[in-house]
């Protein structure tokens, strides 16, 4: 192992690996796990595994490819490795990574993305980016985007990365918060109001894709609000339009016992999908959806019961609710050749899955398909792609767990893992 500093003290090495295919060998001889049960046609192989809490993940041209580590901090480090960016790739074709290489400070966290040549990754409070190569590692040192974006005192800190067509980055400012309550997690503490984390939390931000060293303070344009955490943020090109997934919010029946039973926390509430558009308000903390009504009905904090729907036309309608607490960690749209005409337009949607299972019949850990038109509208009802993660158990939840998407060159499909430490490329054949 070899230790190499970046330019700047701001950035540093965490570790550089080349892989010896003598070393892949020996751990392809490993049990392999057994691949995600797709629909006839696709097959998935393991593109990497033995990787420390690998979380979203980028493709380049060339085929090589990204993916953030969130092992660097202590709150998610299930090994001693430090976390970063690690670089991968496929030498001789034949779908698996021979090469790799980890490179970048250890508190990355999830975001990633490539865009005009460049590589944008996220720590919980900075974006960087740094120009991409002939080489598999960037040989320049990153540069910082933007810094100081709010952390949180208390969980949804993640910064997703996606860029429009316009020289426009976003991110989003995920909600230190499950309901906005006086007294946190207290049972019949009512909500804040107005709910004052709004004023710096809870929506997607707008920066400059192009300039260096913004703060968010002074740089960010506040896109949207009422948001309580997006990991899922996509911008698609097709429709020029911004698309999102909300996790819903956790404990009605655990806050207020007397409105909602432990069947309905179980059902409630939706897991979101919007397109968002600038000035929209997705409703956190005062609202949510019931995906059983169909209905947006008022938060219980707020004085809701259960009941009583929320004021019509104030707060964005969903395009999709999900069921509730399968945590959607990010989305791809589909706008390749490789897949039937079918999947082109559409959207692939990473479910994180809940961290104890409420009920075995409740689904998530599974990658998701909306067949979507060009224009971003949906255009028949979501299936199951990629399922069976969750195979295995074991006390705390899911052995399996998808996390990030992206779509290679070639078409393929790309799933990372992080609870399993994989990373899985699905292709199509034909074959049945």
């Amino acid at each position: 192992m070899m230790g190499i500093g970046f330019a700047k003290g701001t950035f540093v090495l965490a570790a550089f690996v080349l892989a010896a295919r003598c070393a892949v060998a020996q751990e392809a001889a490993q049990t392999a796990p057994s691949a995600p049960t797709l629909p006839p046609g696709f097959t998935a192989s393991l593109f990497a595994q033995g990787l420390p809490t690998p979380r979203h993940i980028a493709v380049r041209e060339n085929g090589d490819v990204y993916v953030t580590l969130r092992s660097g901090q202590a709150k998610f480090r299930a090994t001693d490795e430090p976390g970063g960016v690690e670089a991968l790739r496929d030498t001789d074709g034949d779908g698996v990574a021979d090469v790799s290489a980890r490179f970048g400070s250890p508190d990355i966290d999830t975001g990633i993305a490539i865009h005009d040549g460049q590589l944008y990754f996220s720590s919980m409070t900075t974006i960087f980016s740094v120009r991409l190569d002939d080489g598999l590692v960037p040989k320049s040192a990153p540069e910082i985007v933007v810094a100081d974006m709010p952390e949180s005192c208390c969980g949804h800190r993640t910064k997703p990365i996606t860029f429009d067509g316009e020289g426009h980055l976003y991110s989003q400012i995920g909600s230190p918060s499950n309901s906005c309550q006086t007294e946190a997690d207290k049972p019949g503490s009512p909500g804040l109001k107005p709910c004052t984390l709004l004023d710096e939390h809870g929506g997607v931000f707008r920066y400059s894709a192009t300039a260096r060293n913004q703060i968010h303070a002074r740089d960010a344009k506040r896109y949207s609000r009422g948001h309580r955490n997006i990991v899922a943020l996509e911008w698609n090109s097709e429709a020029n339009a911004l698309f999102g997934l909300m996790h819903g919010r956790d404990g009605l029946h655990d806050l207020w016992p007397d409105y909602y039973t432990a069947e309905d926390d179980i059902e409630l509430p939706a897991e979101e999908f919007h397109r968002i558009d600038e000035g929209d308000d997705l409703g956190w903390p005062y609202t949510y959806y019931d995906p059983r009504r169909r209905q947006r009905m008022v938060a219980p904090e707020y004085g809701g019961d259960g009941k009583t729907p929320a004021d019509a036309g104030r707060y964005k309608t969903p395009l999709i609710a999900f069921p509730g607490h399968w945590a959607p960690d990010d989305l791809v749209f589909y706008t390749a050749a490789q897949f039937p005409a079918r999947y082109r337009h559409g959207v692939f949607i990473a479910f994180h899955g809940a961290v104890v299972p409420r009920r075995k019949d409740v689904g998530g850990y599974s990658v998701v398909f909306v067949p979507m038109t060009a224009r971003g509208e949906v255009a028949g009802p979501w299936e199951i792609f990629a399922d069976d993660f969750e195979r295995l158990r074991t006390g705390s939840g899911a052995v399996g767990r998808p996390a990030g998407l992206a779509v290679g060159p070639d078409g393929a499909l790309y799933i990372v893992d992080d609870t399993g430490g994989r990373i899985w490329k699905v292709s199509y054949d034909g074959g049945g």
